[in-house]
Parts: structure tokens; C-alpha cells; sequence
């Protein structure tokens, strides 16, 4: 990629832009059933409410399964009073993956809290073959705090990369590209493709919409066609070693950041 000094790019609402067609860029992963493990029970409608589960879900501890014991032991008498604490969480521990304040709170008053600091920035991501790296997109979408995740085709994903952060999202389920970009109208929001693509605007240079949908391919063949084609605009990630693409997590983590950038309120160090 070059490193050619060029403009800075901002997104100007004027319809759908086409890029040309392009081989792969990224080489397809082996076994994209290899973290198996894919949930039994799912929701029919098209938005699944955050802080809900269905039989087959990941268990609700962090540590049970996924990583060394973190969080805190029973919380001591007297147990501190309020709706949002769980009676079960004060007296057996917290071993889920939340920051500190949100220990011993039930799961719907960690997301309310939530609701009400949202980020103004969508997330969507492709899902045509189980890709392994959609629970890390989701994931990152939960810590730079994305308004929403809508996943786009199979409405089964793989949630094992995603340490049960979409538990405390808003997930969407779109069945096509068309149905996500229809969504998107009616709410506004211009769709931005993440790809490095023959005619694809440098991120680095791009100054990003507040309100937009951050659009992200699967590990391997990147955006399809057809996203590419609903994209208002697409951006690509600079890249100066010798390897083709790098890991679709770690592009959608870079996109999000360049968002959090420009608009997050961000606190002053002590």
C-alpha cells in the first residue's frame, strides 16, 4: 500500500458509491466451525434484546469455560440496597466479564445503565460462514460501546470469541445486505464499508460520519459484492509490512477507534 501523502477525505451524503470488482484479499481461515460450540437457542425476530438468553447460551459466568477466575467473592453484610443488585450475585460472587462499578448489578440494570451513553456508531458485520472472528468484532462493539450489532445473513453467529459482551448489546438480525441497508435508510445512517479495495478512501484520512453503520466482511473474502454496492462509501486500513490483510477483528477494532477518536468523550487523567 502506498504511503503517498494524500488529502483528507470527508464523507459527503451523496449516495452509494461502486467500487470494481477485486479477487480476495485476505486468504480464507481453515475451519470456520473450529470454535464450535454455536448456540442452541436463538430469538425469531429481528432484534434480540440485550440482557436475554435462551437455553444453549454460554454460561453466565465469565470464568466458567473461558478464562482464569476473575471479578470479586460474596459481597459482605450488610448487602448494599438498591433494584439493580442481584440477591444471587451479593451472595455467591461475580465472576462476569464487567468492569468493576457494574459488580453484583443484575444484567438489565448494567444495560440500562448502557442505553443511556451509547455511542452514536452502528456496527454490522457479514455472516455467511460462521466466521470465527464475528464474537471478537463483537466484543470490540461492546468496549468502544456501538449503539447496536446487526449481523447480516445466518442468523446463527459464533459467539464464542464474543466472552459473553453481547449479553449487554442490542443485536439485530438482517437476513441480506438489501435488509440491513433498508434499515439503515430508514434510520439515515449511511452504511461505511471496511475493506482494502480498488477505490477504497485511506480511514486514515477519512473523517467518519457521527451517525453511521461501520460495515465489516467476513475473515477471507472480505465485503461481498453486494455490500459493496449498498456501502455509501468504503475505507481501507494502511498497511506497510509484507502480509495481504490483516485479521477482520483487528480491522473492525481499528475502524471502531478511529470513530472513538473524533467524537467519544474521553476523561482527563487524574
Amino acid at each position: 500500500m502506498s504511503t503517498t501523502e494524500q488529502p483528507s477525505v470527508s464523507y459527503e451524503p451523496s449516495g452509494p458509491t461502486r467500487t470494481t470488482p477485486h479477487e480476495p484479499v485476505r486468504p480464507r481461515t481453515a475451519g470456520p466451525e473450529a470454535a464450535g460450540q454455536e448456540p442452541t437457542g436463538h430469538k425469531t425476530a429481528g432484534q434480540e434484546t440485550a440482557g436475554q438468553e435462551t437455553a444453549g447460551d454460554e454460561p453466565a459466568q465469565y470464568d466458567e469455560g473461558f478464562a482464569p477466575e476473575v471479578g470479586v467473592g460474596p459481597h459482605p453484610l450488610p448487602w448494599p440496597q438498591g433494584e439493580r443488585y442481584d440477591p444471587e450475585l451479593l451472595a455467591a460472587g461475580d465472576r462476569r466479564n464487567v468492569v468493576d462499578p457494574y459488580r453484583y448489578w443484575t444484567r438489565e440494570a448494567i444495560v440500562a445503565d448502557l442505553d443511556t451513553r451509547r455511542h452514536d456508531f452502528h456496527v454490522a458485520v457479514e455472516n455467511w460462514g460462521h466466521d470465527f472472528n464475528i464474537g471478537s468484532v463483537v466484543r470490540t462493539a461492546n468496549a468502544f460501546l456501538a449503539k447496536e450489532i446487526h449481523i447480516v445473513g445466518r442468523r446463527r453467529w459464533n459467539r464464542r470469541g464474543a466472552m459473553v459482551t453481547d449479553r449487554y448489546q442490542h443485536v439485530r438480525h438482517h437476513p441480506d445486505t438489501e435488509s440491513l441497508t433498508a434499515w439503515a435508510a430508514a434510520e439515515d445512517l449511511p452504511i461505511i464499508g471496511i475493506d482494502n479495495l480498488p477505490g477504497a478512501v485511506p480511514l486514515e484520512r477519512t473523517v467518519l460520519p457521527r451517525r453511521c453503520v461501520l460495515l465489516f466482511g467476513q475473515e477471507g473474502p472480505g465485503l461481498t459484492e453486494e455490500a459493496r454496492r449498498h456501502a455509501a462509501m468504503v475505507c481501507s486500513i494502511a498497511q506497510f509490512g509484507s502480509t495481504r490483510s490483516i485479521n477482520a477483528g483487528a480491522a473492525a477494532a481499528i475502524a471502531m477507534h478511529a470513530w472513538v477518536q473524533r467524537y467519544a468523550e474521553i476523561a482527563e487523567t487524574p
